[in-house]
């Protein structure tokens, strides 16, 4: 009984200690990431916030700017998505006061809004609106 005793504990010692030297190399890995984007944040010029939903149709005609725009304009623009018919995307709704779907805010790079338009939004005209503050 106390062999079996012993022999468990030291599994459980084992299995605690393969945890931490796994759990170091994700605190490392994780740190090299944060780094990466701490360095790659200060080049963002602007935050362009999407506030819609996956369902709404005007919002489901924007999905295809926002991607050209995080493709075209990485590095420079950071895009955000909140789908505010969500749990987890509603309390941006009332952060950002929006009245309709969909509503795009333009952050600088201070995080002060410097533009907001309501409804569907032509690449064209968007990429006007981000090029006012530097981007290219």
């Amino acid at each position: 009984m106390m062999k079996k005793l012993i022999c468990l504990l030291f599994v459980g010692l084992l299995a605690v200690g393969l945890l931490g030297a796994c759990t170091a190399d994700d605190n490392k890995n994780n740190n090299d990431t944060a780094a990466q984007e701490e360095k790659n944040s200060t080049d963002i010029k602007v935050t362009f916030i999407e506030l819609g939903s996956v369902r709404c149709i005007p919002c489901k005609k924007m999905m295809p700017i926002i991607e050209e725009i995080k493709k075209e304009y990485a590095g420079q623009v950071k895009v955000v998505f909140y789908d505010v018919w969500t749990p987890e995307g509603a309390p941006f709704a009332g952060q950002y006061k929006i009245k309709l779907i969909p509503t795009q805010v333009f952050l600088d790079k201070d995080g002060n809004e410097y533009f907001r338009h309501v409804g569907f939004f032509p690449k064209e005209e968007l990429v006007a609106v981000l090029k006012q503050k530097g981007v290219q």
